[in-house]
Parts: C-alpha cells; sequence; structure tokens
C-alpha cells in the first residue's frame, strides 16, 4: 500500500506549540526591551506620528509653488510651536493649581476623616483607615498629578528629542516616495502595508484631536461656571485623555469630581458628572468611535487589551500612542505579509465580512421569501 498523498505535504520543523511558546518569549523581549528603552522610543514614535500627519500639508505647500525646504521648515515650524504652546500652558496650569491647592487643606482632612471612619466601620483596622488618611495631603496630590503627567524635565527631554526627530524625519521624508516606489518592485505587500498605516494613523490623529479639542474646550468651559478649582488644567487633561480609548472619560473626570465636591458639596458633584460626564460620554461612546472606529478598523476588546499593554509597557505616554502603536504592529505582521492577512478580520477589520455578512443576509432573506404561505417554492413544479 503506498503513503498517503495528504502526508506528502511539508511538515514544519517545530511543533505548533513550540512556534507559540517561542514567538510569546520573543514578544515578551521586545516587550521589555521597548519598556527599557521608552524614554527614547516614545519620543521617537510620537515624531513619527507627528510626521505622517503633516506630511500632506507640506505635500500641498508644495503643489502650490513652495519649495521644499520652505515648506518642510515652515509645517515643523508650525507642528512644535503648537506642543511647545500645549506643554507650556499644562506646566503654568499645573503650576497655577500647586499655588491655589493649599487653600483646601481643611476640606480635604475632614473628607479623608470622613472616608477613613468609614472605612474603620466597615471593618478595616486603623492602620489601613490612617493610610487613606494621609493620603488626603495636597502633597500627595501634586506628587500623583506630577507623576501623571510628567515632570518638567522630561517634558523638556521629550520636546528636544520630538523637534530633533521631526528635522530629521521631514528631511529625509524627501526621499520616502523614491524608496517606497523601488521597494514596490520586490516587496509590493510591504509598501501597501506601510500606506494603509499612514492613511489610518492620519485618519485617527485629525478626527481624535478635533473631538479632543471640542470636548476639552466644553469641559473647561462647564467647569468654569460651577468654579471648579484649576479648570483649564481639567480641560487640558480630557484632550489628552481623549486619545484614550474607552477608560480616557473616567480618567479625565476623577480630579473634577474630587475639587468639585471640596468646593460645592454633593450639587457640584452631581452637575458635573450630568453635565460634563453626559456630553463627554456621548463623544466617546458614539461619536468618536463612529468616526475613529471606521479609520482604524480595530475591535473595541483589542483597543481596549492595546491601552493596557502599551500603558504596563510606555506608561501613560503608550496609553495615548495605543492605537498607533496597534495599527503599527499590525502592519508590520499581519498587513505586510499576504499569507496571514486572513487574520485580519480578527482584529476588527470588517472590509473582508461586510461582503460575507451581506450575501448571508440576502441568502436569510430569500430563504424566509420562499418560505412564506401561499406563495410557491421556485424549484418546485406545479401541479396540473
Amino acid at each position: 500500500m503506498g503513503p498517503d498523498p495528504a502526508d506528502s505535504s511539508p511538515r514544519p520543523v517545530l511543533p505548533r506549540s513550540a512556534i507559540i511558546l517561542l514567538t510569546l518569549a520573543c514578544a515578551a523581549v521586545v516587550a521589555f526591551g521597548l519598556a527599557a528603552t521608552r524614554g527614547i522610543f516614545t519620543p521617537v514614535f510620537f515624531a513619527f506620528v507627528l510626521t505622517l500627519c503633516v506630511h500632506p500639508l507640506r505635500r500641498w505647500m508644495q503643489a502650490r509653488g513652495i519649495s521644499r525646504g520652505i515648506a518642510t521648515g515652515t509645517t515643523i515650524a508650525a507642528v512644535f510651536g503648537l506642543l511647545a504652546a500645549f506643554a507650556g500652558v499644562l506646566v503654568a496650569s499645573l503650576a497655577q493649581f500647586s499655588a491655589l491647592l493649599p487653600q483646601y487643606a481643611p476640606q480635604m482632612a475632614q473628607l479623608g476623616a470622613y472616608i477613613a471612619g468609614m472605612l474603620e466601620s466597615l471593618g478595616f483596622g486603623p492602620e489601613q483607615a490612617q493610610a487613606v488618611l494621609d493620603g488626603f495631603t495636597p502633597g500627595r496630590i501634586l506628587g500623583f498629578l506630577g507623576g501623571l503627567l510628567g515632570n518638567v524635565a522630561g517634558l523638556v527631554g521629550s520636546l528636544v528629542i520630538i523637534l530633533t526627530m521631526l528635522i530629521l524625519m521631514a528631511v529625509d521624508g524627501s526621499r520616502i516616495p523614491a524608496l517606497l516606489t523601488q521597494l514596490n518592485f520586490h516587496r509590493p505587500a510591504l509598501v501597501s502595508a506601510f500606506n494603509g498605516f499612514g492613511t489610518g494613523v492620519r485618519r485617527y490623529m485629525v478626527a481624535t484631536t478635533i473631538l479632543g479639542i471640542a470636548q476639552g474646550m466644553f469641559n473647561w468651559l462647564v467647569l468654569v461656571i460651577l468654579q471648579v478649582p484649576g479648570a483649564l488644567l481639567w480641560g487640558l487633561l480630557s484632550f489628552i485623555c481623549s486619545f484614550i480609548p474607552n477608560i480616557g472619560y473616567f480618567i479625565a473626570i476623577i480630579p473634577p469630581l474630587f475639587l468639585g465636591f471640596l468646593t460645592g458639596g454633593w450639587p457640584t458633584v452631581w452637575a458635573i458628572i450630568i453635565i460634563y460626564g453626559g456630553i463627554n460620554s456621548v463623544v466617546q461612546s458614539i461619536i468618536q468611535p463612529k468616526y475613529v472606529g471606521n479609520a482604524v478598523s480595530l475591535s473595541e476588546t483589542l483597543t481596549f487589551v492595546s491601552v493596557l499593554f502599551w500603558a504596563v509597557v510606555l506608561g501613560p505616554v503608550g496609553a495615548v500612542l495605543a492605537v498607533p502603536l496597534t495599527l503599527f504592529v499590525r502592519a508590520l505582521l499581519l498587513d505586510s505579509d499576504p499569507s496571514i492577512s486572513w487574520w485580519r478580520p480578527l482584529t476588527g477589520d470588517k472590509k473582508d465580512l461586510e461582503q460575507l455578512l451581506k450575501e448571508e443576509d440576502a441568502a436569510i432573506r430569500a430563504r424566509r421569501g420562499r418560505q412564506r404561505p401561499g406563495r410557491p417554492d421556485p424549484g418546485s413544479t406545479p401541479k396540473a
């Protein structure tokens, strides 16, 4: 009896389980490497994303007759000016809030004592209650905000790296079209993956930035009307958190609720929850997923997991860059290899599934139409 033709296919050198374990091990090594170099990798990747976003603007200026050098310099200066202004306003708002917060030390101590007493009534020990009481001090809160937003020295260092990379990437970007044209003859799938990544990142950043600006201005106006301290800082925080899918709103609303309770009590808290929270939940739960989801083609589950993963690897900035980082990984691993591109629907891409779903819906409607009473089956033969 001859050998089975089905057994003649080439077998992998390693078992599937060993390949999976090696893949996970390599991913863990890469993740630890990125975490160790987050101070360099994060601003470099951020500069890369900004370069992708402003590339169409520079190309538009060149099409209007502006020289390449002037268009590149103007674009870089505008982008870095906006970043520097945003960082300056953020630092100034944090400094103003630092000077304002000690005025609410008595209210904070009273709130901490109330929470500590409630914890003791629930069965917690005096040590745990005292730890909670010690946390409600201006110094602890400022330390938490400083760790969340980053210190001034780290911010200045990141801006220097971003400016340097913007200049270098803009200069090198003039040669990218020719390089992609040459690479397209050898690796067309890789070029297509890079083009798709650039388009998706630009759509995501533009849509999220526009919605984030509107959201931040609205939050700032509401908090000014409610007389919540540090309204400008919390408006900037809501703008930053708009780039964090799914959980950004919950992070941005905590400080206004806390300070609103100290200044106005429960009426201010309920007003913030209803007005501030209602509008933001509509923006981040309905409007933003509709436009951003179509741009990036990522499932909600994968987006949420990516936020958690990149926040652990790269810190708070990793949560902000979670979607571009995930798109970059998908472009390298899936889009650049046509043999495994069938994994894309599992990441949330609905392009290949929409046609199948339409065909399935049409087949279901056709079967229901044939099963209606009094309507003959098209395949049946009429009786004589």
